[in-house]
């Protein structure tokens, strides 16, 4: 029924006139969470929300999640091209730059192109029919590499904010992605972080600007010895919740093959 009432007032109004403004889910520091991008879901982790991709997550799925009193963040790249996705064909060559390493079927976008931006306008519209709370956005840092394009960081800003605006327009939260560099320019304008492997390399601190604002840092870690070395977990977790950090130790792949939680 809140789908086809989206739907229905989308049609008569626009999708930025469905909520007041500040309308939002805004998720506290210190919430739980469970990141699962691959493989069948797994419904049944206790914890504040759930994020998932946007595409390959039913209607269905999302509704049971959050009826189960979970919050739902759906996953997309906003940086970059992705072959197997139903909206590819929408980009044009023009769009599309180098190979993203290590990802063979992906390639970096122009992130200054209309066409580019209307297509994840339309991905936020596509969130908001199947129901999701809000969206984590990916490789949202793509000035900092060689794409194929010469966008410089005041570029990678426009975009980013453009896309915590238009989430919020729609009633969204939204995400930053890893992209240190630019945490805080972009601290007030998204509603949490979202990162991969701060403790790893050692840039933990600098999303500390997030836990200050009241937003929570949700961490994923994927070193091994974080598993099988009890001392080492404990070491890393041990600083994760002295920063208020959401850290999660979970296979690279998304898949919830096995899942350790430094909260708690």
């Amino acid at each position: 029924m809140r789908l086809l009432v989206v739907s229905f007032i989308a049609l008569l109004f626009g999708t930025s006139s469905l909520f007041a403004a500040d309308d939002w889910y805004r998720p506290p520091v210190s919430a739980t969470w469970q990141w699962q991008l691959n493989g069948v879901i797994n419904e049944g982790y206790d914890v504040d929300l759930y994020n998932i991709d946007l595409f390959d997550s039913s209607a269905e799925l999302i509704q049971r999640l959050q009826s189960s009193g979970k919050k739902v963040i759906c996953y997309f790249s906003a940086g970059s091209y992705e072959d197997w996705r139903s909206d590819a064909a929408a980009f044009s060559s023009q769009d599309l730059g180098k190979t993203l390493s290590g990802w063979d079927n992906e390639r970096w976008l122009d992130v200054r192109s209309k066409n580019v931006r209307e297509i994840m306008f339309a991905r936020l519209d596509f969130a908001v029919e199947k129901g999701c709370d809000g969206v984590e956005p990916d490789n949202v840092d793509g000035y900092r590499t060689n794409t194929g394009f010469s966008f410089r960081a005041n570029d990678q800003l426009t975009f980013n904010r453009l896309l915590a605006d238009e989430a919020h327009k729609r009633g969204l939260a939204i995400g930053l992605k890893n992209n240190f560099d630019q945490a805080r320019s972009l601290s007030d304008h998204f509603d949490f972080a979202v990162n991969e492997q701060c403790f790893e390399f050692s840039e933990c601190r600098t999303l500390s600007i997030f836990i200050k604002k009241g937003k929570p840092v949700l961490n994923a870690e994927y070193r091994t010895i974080y598993v099988d070395d009890a001392s080492q977990r404990e070491s890393m977790c041990k600083q994760s919740l002295a920063l208020e950090f959401s850290t999660l130790i979970l296979p690279k792949e998304l898949n919830d093959n096995f899942r350790v939680s430094c909260q708690p």
